[in-house]
């Protein structure tokens, strides 16, 4: 199986801890640099063909909801916790809305739940 490739779109530019939580379990982490890059979610992942996105705002949902309307992403808004990311990733979710959340345990959960949801494909 491949490493899942994730692009990470924070609001303020940032992301680099959710990024090393990642890459600390095998997967491939890209993040959008500069303000308002959770708008830009969608377009990333096309452009890397990722597998999976993760946008974070004040709301949890603005650039989750761009990618789903702007490339037919299955998305997630309104995240507050872990969990609620593991069970949207179960569900087969592609795009997941958080608040600010630039956590390395985040990173690494979530990575952690897609290589075992995608194990076989």
């Amino acid at each position: 199986m491949n490493k899942p490739v994730v692009v990470i779109g924070h609001r303020m530019g940032q992301g680099f801890n959710v990024q090393r939580g990642i890459e600390s379990v095998g997967g491939t982490a890209i993040v959008i640099e500069g303000m308002g890059a959770d708008m830009r979610l969608g377009d990333m992942m096309q452009e890397h063909q990722a597998d999976l996105g993760i946008s974070f705002c004040g709301s949890g949902g603005a650039g989750a909801i761009t990618a789903a309307n702007d490339y037919g992403y299955i998305a997630r808004d309104h995240l507050r916790t872990i969990g609620e990311g593991i069970t949207a990733i179960r569900d087969g979710i592609e795009v997941l809305g958080f608040g600010f959340m630039d956590t390395e345990e985040l990173g690494s959960e979530l990575t952690k739940v897609w290589l075992q949801t995608h194990a076989n494909d």
